[in-house]
């Protein structure tokens, strides 16, 4: 893609190193990172785009343009005008904020300096002006931003090591190869630009920024126009009566208004009263809902933000909504999709135990088989006495360190082994510091816990291993290196040691390497195999250690064969496979490793919390299948208690049809007694039947590589993968690509109909927190890019427990709440109309004055139900923790849709006959106390008016189950607040400065003042609230719901709390996952042994990044002398194609 507007295919790229000029005529894409939606000029034409969206913003625009007719009109233009410019501002403000910060996180990313080599020489320039083509000198730790072309490096044959932590979360080393024609320009890092701004890798997977609305968007944009069409039902029944009426009443005031005959029409006088009454009921559906709305959600962002319970000090990073449309969504999420590392995992491998010799070292539990009274188990050892040791390291056993004093020879070969056999590289830091490069992290972790034993590895050439061995330098002849690959899952060393005997060192997988011990270990095998199920047990990543004794002779034979597999030309990776076993046997077991792939805090009890509120969690990695798996035993996400396990692993489509197939039997075929034979194994379409899913009792678990799922997301074939996959209670997906992320979220969203949530810290992650209706990023060391597509961020997985299960379950719970009684009061307040219309000749007019028709919504209640809407909660923050049960009604919809949304409308309704009826009887040919007639035309809408006001607010306070001095204030006072500008609008004074808006002066004063109006106002009040009492209490009384019995309990135990009882930690025994090299990558021993990553012998002791670099000037004429002798491909007269 040569610019952001080009859609062809890009083939190939053709470029000029250092030539801006004529690298601009392809009109490649700057360098410029946008993640925003707006800009100054687009921002008004696209937001009110998205806003007319609503069904109900254009419902009110077209109410508006009514309003402006003379004819038609029944209510002032201010009425509609004033609410909906509030709420398109209001959103727009919102929208205008949220998008600035997004250009604020841009700009921080485009702004940050790289030194780019301009008219021969570096200058500082911002990454955002970054062109194609340009030369770049990167230190290290330097950030870059954009995809490069290395050129140079100060590392020995043009090798540089890159973290891509910011792009997926490994913090991993990889290597990466200067050009060979340009390898020896000089030692700084520079490198070409290649690729720019939306052309990167990173940019292209990021996927397109969605408008996001919530289901409860959705359905309220249904609901809307049901309800137009009910407006448009009443519409033609009262146009029906006004037609009829003036037909055969209306023309008997004819004479009396002095109408000339046939000027008045009645079939037109209907036409124009049905758009009267669309007018006078418009405020079914008002705008003020849509404010409130976004008061509410906001409210509930806040909330999110203020958490201080989702804080994390280590960082000081609190949680962010930085979206505040989508809260009531966190309440009704059914499938969450994880990352893993970065996400589960720390990423950090810890040593924590090992077995040497039949001997468990390490944090022994105090109830496995093999007991060991561990001396201050509580305290790390103290490795202060080891100047050279890693001060972050901790370990808790002290009787490793004694057996290391005692001279223990096991102990020793097995630290020597950590020590050699591994593909670290050691360097010193300014300080004088050792520092391990790894390649990963579980080498890293293994070589630490030997180095701070005293076995420390010091440096290493092609051909040596140095190593310090509890104070005395040992130098190992390396004799050869057998590298680890996907089928052996092992690595050995040969080495000579001073005294001039060769051993081999091996450590791998326990499965692989138990096949090559010699016969004589077989007791100690026995019992490290019952070590390594208690290490698995525990969801440790294991790893058997051997080692083997050559003959010199032997040794030579064996290496003379191995030189000539290397110059076969045909199956010489087979030959030399053959060799690397026919070397690796007879092995003398020395014992086996413990590391643990660190989870973040709390991982484990979120998802277990998480899977009791019947959320079902999805892992998506880019990890290898044994990494994932052993992270889904650690996680208690897998378990050996589960039924069966499912790997789907075929190459084929194929392939995978029949292991789709196979496993649906075998499911089906265990459950076929519950389901009584009615399974039905193919369907016509995927929507899936939930009952196929209900006939499934047990747990299953599914995994599936890379490769398989690319054939599975067919079309042919995703029918079978979802059913099988929904049917599983854990599914992982295993050497996933990001665009595959993307797309299972987007197969389980469209096809499940189902809330779904993604998560992760990377920007391999984008796409997928883009395709999902929720997206949350982990703020951590691993970059923004995650966090700035995302719409939830905090610092560690385990808030997204609170998140959800708190914040998500009240968001849903609060705007439901308000949603069903916002419909309520407003359908009783605006059918009384309707009924109206049969007792004033279907003429339009209005019950209420104007005012209060303005009022209501915005003054007289809209403040109370605010209050429930942000503050109300049915239970506490920590039941809600505790009982993730729930959780479940958001899920399926249950607190609101269209049948509760019909149960409101029915409310209402019999709320407006009773608010009609009663007064309207009760006035009917009535005195007052001085004999006076009370049934005028306003003292009966004001005795409506005060008894609507009194039966919405006694409503709701009847639905508040949560009170705070706030909820008081604004119900009470908005009462108080109706009688003031009540008693002011038909004062003296306000008819004195307004007489044509307030002419009914004194009304209220009179009519307020007779007690039978009160007594009125008091039967209406109590015929419409006492029904909804007694239906409530029946049916908390005989069907409660868990919310009101864990309700219930809280207010009878707020004295004390039992202690929630801790969850036991499971230990499992019948699987062993050995956890080696799980990061590993092939090809590491060659590099080490063909001395490509090594520096030259006695380098200079320079310090930092310094270290053997050439300064800039020298590097500047290196480049530009090569460019001109060398490199002709750089010539004006040629291009290079990459």
């Amino acid at each position: 893609m040569f610019c952001s507007k080009k859609k062809s295919l890009e083939v190939e790229r053709i470029v000029k190193a250092n030539d801006r000029e004529y690298n601009e005529k392809f009109q490649y894409a700057d360098n410029r990172i946008h993640t925003s939606k707006y800009n100054i000029l687009t921002f008004l034409p696209i937001n009110l785009f998205e806003q007319f969206q609503r069904v109900a913003n254009a419902y009110f625009l077209f109410l508006l343009i009514l309003q402006l007719i003379p004819e038609i009109s029944s209510l002032t233009w201010f009425t509609t005008i004033v609410p909906l410019v509030l709420v398109i501002t209001m959103t727009a403000v919102k929208d205008a904020t949220d998008d600035y910060f997004r250009h604020k996180s841009d700009n921080q990313v485009n702004n940050r300096l790289s030194e780019v080599l301009i008219d021969s020489k570096l200058q500082n320039e911002k990454w955002m002006n970054v062109k194609v083509g340009d030369v770049i000198k990167l230190e290290n730790n330097q950030f870059v931003a954009a995809d490069l072309l290395l050129l140079s490096s100060s590392e020995p044959h043009g090798l540089c090591y890159i973290e891509t932590a910011e792009l997926d979360g490994e913090t991993n080393l990889k290597v990466r190869h200067a050009l060979s024609v340009t390898s020896e320009l000089g030692a700084d890092f520079s490198r070409l630009a290649k690729f720019d701004g939306p052309d990167t890798k990173l940019m292209q997977n990021s996927g397109k920024t969605k408008f996001k609305r919530t289901s409860i968007d959705k359905l309220l944009n249904t609901l809307v126009i049901w309800i137009f069409g009910f407006l448009v039902c009443l519409g033609i029944i009262l146009a029906i009566g006004n037609s009829i009426w003036e037909n055969q009443v209306g023309d008997q005031f004819r004479t009396f208004l002095f109408w000339n005959e046939g000027e008045k029409n009645s079939v037109f006088s209907g036409f124009l009263t049905f758009w009267s009454y669309i007018i006078i009921l418009n405020t079914v559906v008002p705008i003020s809902l849509y404010v409130s709305m976004e008061v509410i959600r906001l409210g509930h962002s806040y909330f999110i933000n203020w958490d201080r319970k989702m804080y994390y000090s280590g960082k000081s990073t609190p949680a962010e909504a930085r979206t505040t449309t989508l809260n009531e969504e966190l309440g009704q999420i059914e499938y969450v999709f994880s990352d893993k590392t970065g996400t589960l995992t720390q990423n950090i491998m810890t040593f924590k135990k090992c077995s040497i010799n039949g001997k468990i070292y390490g944090e022994v539990p105090e109830d496995m088989g093999q007991k060991t009274d561990i001396p201050k188990k509580n305290e790390p050892m103290d490795f202060s006495v080891n100047l050279q040791a890693d001060r972050t390291f901790q370990f808790f056993d002290h009787h490793l360190m004694e057996s290391v004093k005692l001279g223990d020879s096991k102990v020793y070969e097995f630290l020597r082994l950590l020590a050699l056999c591994h593909t670290v590289m050691s360097e010193e830091n300014s300080a004088g510091q050792l520092i391990y490069q790894v390649q990963s992290p579980d080498e890293g972790a293994l070589v630490t816990a030997a180095r701070n034993f005293g076995f420390i590895f010091k440096s290493r050439t092609p051909d040596t291993i140095t190593v310090e061995e509890l104070g005395t330098l040992v130098t190992y002849q390396l004799l050869a290196f057998l590298d680890f690959n996907n089928i052996r899952k092992r690595m050995s060393v040969i080495v000579r040691n001073p005294e001039g005997q060769i051993k081999l060192y091996s450590k791998g997988a326990d499965t692989i390497l138990f096949e090559k011990l010699h016969p004589s270990n077989e007791d100690l095998l026995t019992l490290t195999t019952d070590h390594l199920s208690e290490f698995a047990g525990e969801g440790l990543r294991t790893l058997a250690i051997a080692y083997r004794d050559l003959d010199d002779n032997y040794f030579k034979e064996w290496h003379k064969m191995l030189e000539d597999a290397n110059t076969l030309k045909d199956e010489r990776d087979e030959r030399i496979a053959g060799l690397y076993e026919e070397i690796e046997r007879d092995l003398m077991l020395l014992g086996a490793t413990a590391v643990e792939d660190k989870l973040q805090e709390g991982v484990t009890e979120t998802i277990a919390s998480l899977s009791l509120a019947n959320i079902k969690i999805w892992v998506l990695t880019g990890d290898k299948q044994e990494t994932a798996i052993n992270i889904g035993y650690a996680c208690n996400m897998l378990t050996d208690d589960m039924n069966d396990v499912f790997i789907v692993a075929g190459n084929t489509a194929v392939e995978v049809r029949e292991e789709l197939r196979k496993a649906k039997e075998n499911l089906f075929g265990q459950n076929r007694s519950s389901s009584n034979g009615h399974v039905v194994f193919e369907k016509q379409q995927l929507e899936l039947d939930s009952v196929v899913e209900e006939t499934i009792t047990g747990d299953y678990g599914l995994i599936i590589n890379g490769h398989s799922l690319a054939h599975a997301l067919e079309s042919d074939v995703k029918n079978d993968l979802l059913e099988l996959a929904c049917m599983c209670k854990t599914v992982v997906c295993c050497r996933v690509t990001p665009l595959q992320k993307a797309q299972v979220v987007e197969l389980v969203r469209n096809y499940r109909n189902a809330v779904t949530l993604a998560i992760g810290d990377g920007a391999n992650d984008v796409s997928m927190i883009k395709s999902a209706h929720i997206g949350v990023g982990i703020s951590g060391q691993e970059g923004l890019q995650a966090v700035l597509a995302s719409d939830y961020s905090f610092a560690q997985f385990r808030y997204l427990q609170r998140l959800l299960l708190v914040h998500g379950r009240w968001s849903y719970f609060r705007m439901c709440k308000f949603l069903g009684y916002f419909f309520y009061k407003n359908f009783a307040f605006t059918l009384v109309h309707f009924w109206f219309g049969f007792f004033c000749g279907f003429s339009a007019q209005t019950v209420y004055d104007q005012w209060f028709i303005t009022l209501f919504n915005i003054v007289y209640t809209s403040l109370p139900v605010l209050a429930m809407g942000i503050f109300d909660q049915d239970v506490s923050d920590q039941n809600s923790m505790d009982y993730p049960q729930l959780y479940k009604p958001g899920q399926l919809n249950l607190l609101f849709n269209k049948r509760q949304f019909f149960i409101c409308i029915a409310h209402g309704i019999y709320t407006s006959l009773a608010l009609f009826f009663i007064p309207y009887g009760a006035f009917y040919n009535a005195a007052g106390e001085d004999g006076q007639h009370i049934a005028d035309y306003q003292s009966f809408a004001v005795t409506m008016a005060t008894s609507l006001v009194i039966v919405v607010s006694v409503q709701i306070a009847l639905d508040t189950s949560y009170w705070t001095v706030i909820n008081h204030v604004f119900i009470w006072g908005s009462i108080a607040t109706y009688f003031s500008i009540l008693f002011m609008m038909h004062s003296n004074g306000i008819f004195g400065i307004f007489p044509n808006q307030f002419p009914f002066v004194g009304n209220v004063r009179h009519s307020l003042t007779q007690k039978c109006i009160w007594l009125v106002i008091l039967l209406t009040t109590v015929a419409s609230v006492v029904p909804v009492v007694i239906v409530r209490f029946l049916k908390m009384d005989l069907c409660p719901t868990l919310s009101d019995q864990i309700r219930q309990r809280q207010k009878a135990q707020k004295k004390a709390r039992p202690l929630r009882s801790r969850r036991p930690q499971t230990r499992r025994s019948s699987s062993r996952r050995s956890g080696y090299a799980f990061a590993h990558q092939e090809g590491y021993g060659e590099l080490i042994t063909s001395g490509k990553n090594m520096r030259a012998k006695n380098p200079p002791l320079t310090s930092g990044l310094e270290k053997t670099l050439y300064n800039s000037t020298s590097w500047i004429e290196n480049f530009c002398k090569k460019t001109t002798d060398t490199v002709s491909c750089f010539s004006q007269d040629k291009a290079v194609k990459l």
